[in-house]
């Protein structure tokens, strides 16, 4: 008896542990699993597939802001661990440079040298931010809104012609007008060019190579100085405004001489600025060889899309023409894009609008119908010149920093919009006019040296306006010199809250309302009011007062 009671637990113990798998995975399974396998009997049961769905979305919901929430955390300890091994990086470079034996003399001494080129803006390699958010569906969607934009305005245009005309109008006038007399632009160009890679190259290396073993350095500096001046200001200053106005260029063909005159200014003083310390150093230092750049890298950087020289730029392995392509059919858009704003929204308005009698209703009125095409302007500028323009020669050029222009339209501050919008610029004006200002007159005078860069900026902003439509009227530099300084210090950079945004995004409307109006105005008052024999006074008075009130 005792033997079979044993058999039979056994058996039985057997049994138990056999089935305790199964039994433990089924009790693991969830119980919607348990029901849909007992209740579809093999077939599916699409109600609880929906609804199982449907819960697993929510779940992922709720999960998804404390995921974000999470991420940024993390990335923002990343970011600040960074800069401070960046910070203690900074502090350990100077303090082997100017090490604890250095006598307070020699401190002095060395704080009075300017800053080598290395200690200047570092370039890497990087994409465009566009590039990078374009690659997001989201953001795709509102460059094909912009798109759509675009036909609506060329639907628009032909249906009005064919109204009018009773046929399809296909040419454009206004863009044959605007970029009227081109070889004579080509041909500026080319003198401008070639002046600026043999004048400041050939006076650098003569005064490099004589410098060494001159006994009177300081005249040798100051002579070469001067002729470089000259050339600035007499060779790139006067000459090209002389051809743009002497043969009365129309505005696209004078904004291309300028802009490439200011360009290529800004250039030669970046590559006699970052080299001259060199050779000072080397000449300091006893050394046997002269730093001077190959003629090769100084064409480079003619063509480069930075204004800060550097002997090396960091460089992308292949060229992708197919993106050289897209680039250059996108600043054709663009330039289309711009023709029909011009041709539905600003002519129409303001050859009715300057011929009427002016009246503070009136001028609100323009000023708010300005602000649709405006901004539309200032998109295309950033879009066809600082992303596409930019990154086509940077493409084919293999310049792999496309760093151009920085998220400003999140801007909450007008201190950092200044600093995003244009990075190329910004950082020619930072380095060579701030920083060397705050140099030669002391760290104590920032505000003096702020006040001065944008006094700078200002005057060569007006300077290109004024040259291209052939008036001067300085509204964009009071709207710089004026609400820009004052913004600039009231909206700073302790302002980070979304409203800072809104009323940035909304003082940025205004102000492009108030440019397109009142030149608009200027443009056609000079148009309707012409002056007989115009004096050089009459260039500097506001035509769009005096026209009204006489017609």
């Amino acid at each position: 008896m005792a033997g079979e009671d044993c058999v039979r637990k056994r058996q039985s113990g057997s049994t138990t542990t056999s089935k305790t798998p199964e039994n433990e995975e089924t009790q693991r399974r969830p119980e919607g699993e348990r029901s849909f396998q007992n209740s579809s009997n093999g077939r599916v049961d699409v109600d609880h597939v929906i609804t199982r769905k449907m819960q697993l979305i929510a779940e992922a919901e709720q999960l998804k802001p404390a995921f974000m929430k999470e991420v940024d955390s993390h990335f923002t300890e990343f970011v600040n661990n960074l800069v401070a091994k960046s910070a203690l990086l900074d502090s350990s470079s100077s303090a082997s440079l100017f090490p604890a034996s250095c006598s307070e003399k020699e401190l002095l001494k060395a704080k009075t040298l300017r800053a080598p080129p290395e200690h200047g803006k570092v370039f890497t390699a990087r994409r465009s931010l566009l590039d990078e958010l374009f690659e997001v569906s989201h953001i795709r969607t509102i460059y094909h809104m912009f798109i759509a934009l675009l036909i609506v305005f060329i639907l628009s245009t032909l249906l009005v012609d064919f109204i009018d005309e009773g046929r399809l109008v296909l040419g454009f006038d206004l863009l044959v007008f605007v970029f009227g007399k081109f070889p004579v632009v080509f041909c500026t160009w080319l003198c401008m060019f070639c002046a600026t890679v043999i004048v400041p190259y050939n006076l650098f290396v003569r005064w490099a190579q004589g410098y060494c073993s001159s006994s009177r350095r300081a005249i040798r500096s100051l002579c070469y100085g001067m002729l470089f001046t000259l050339f600035q200001t007499a060779g790139l200053g006067l000459g090209p405004t002389y051809v743009a106005v002497s043969y009365a260029l129309p505005p696209a063909s004078r904004f291309i001489v300028i802009l490439e005159q200011v360009r290529l200014v800004m250039k030669a003083h970046s590559f006699i600025r970052e080299n001259v310390p060199r050779v000072l150093c080397s000449v300091k230092d006893k050394s046997s060889t002269v730093p001077i750049p190959r003629i090769s890298q100084y064409l480079y950087f003619l063509f480069a899309p930075t204004l800060i020289y550097r002997d090396n730029y960091p460089r992308n392995p292949t060229i992708r023409w197919g993106y050289v392509a897209t680039k250059f059919a996108q600043v054709l858009g663009s330039l289309f894009y711009a023709y029909y704003i011009f041709v539905r929204l600003c002519i129409p308005q303001f050859r009715n609008s300057s011929q009427e009698t002016f009246n503070l209703r009136g001028l609100v009125l323009c000023i708010f119908n300005s602000i649709l095409p405006g901004v539309l302007i200032l998109f295309l500028v950033f879009f066809a010149f600082l992303h596409c323009w930019l990154n086509a020669f940077a493409e084919m050029l293999r310049f792999a920093d496309r760093m151009f222009y920085k998220d400003w339209w999140n801007s909450t501050s007008y201190a950092n919009y200044y600093r995003t919008w244009n990075v190329v610029v910004h950082d020619w004006l930072y380095y060579y006019a701030y920083r060397d200002f705050l140099w030669f007159f002391g760290k104590k005078f920032k505000a003096a040296a702020m006040l001065s860069v944008f006094t700078v900026s200002a005057a060569v902003h007006e300077y290109v306006l004024s040259i291209c439509f052939g008036f001067f009227y300085p509204v964009l530099f009071c709207l710089f010199m004026c609400f820009g300084m004052v913004f600039n210090f009231i909206l700073n950079d302790r302002r980070k809250g979304p409203i800072w945004n809104v009323i940035m995004w909304t003082s940025l409307f205004l102000g492009q309302g108030v440019i397109i109006c009142l030149y608009s105005q200027e443009w056609y008052a000079r148009h309707y009011c012409p002056v007989e024999n115009p004096t050089f006074l009459d260039y500097l008075k506001p035509r769009s007062w005096s026209c009204h009130m006489k017609m």
